[in-house]
């Protein structure tokens, strides 16, 4: 068998930074909006 050059998923170093700084911007974002959400309806209906 040849041998494998890089990793797994077939995507260079830079590639795979890229792509994992844009995962955490997106998860981020997501985490954001949503405490935000929560503490919106909290604000309306505390629910403790």
């Amino acid at each position: 068998m040849a041998e494998r050059k890089g990793s797994i998923s077939g995507l260079t170093d830079e590639e795979a930074q890229e792509f994992h700084r844009f995962w955490v911007q997106g998860f981020v974002g997501f985490t954001a909006i949503a405490v935000v959400a929560h503490v919106l309806v909290w604000a309306w209906r505390p629910w403790l």
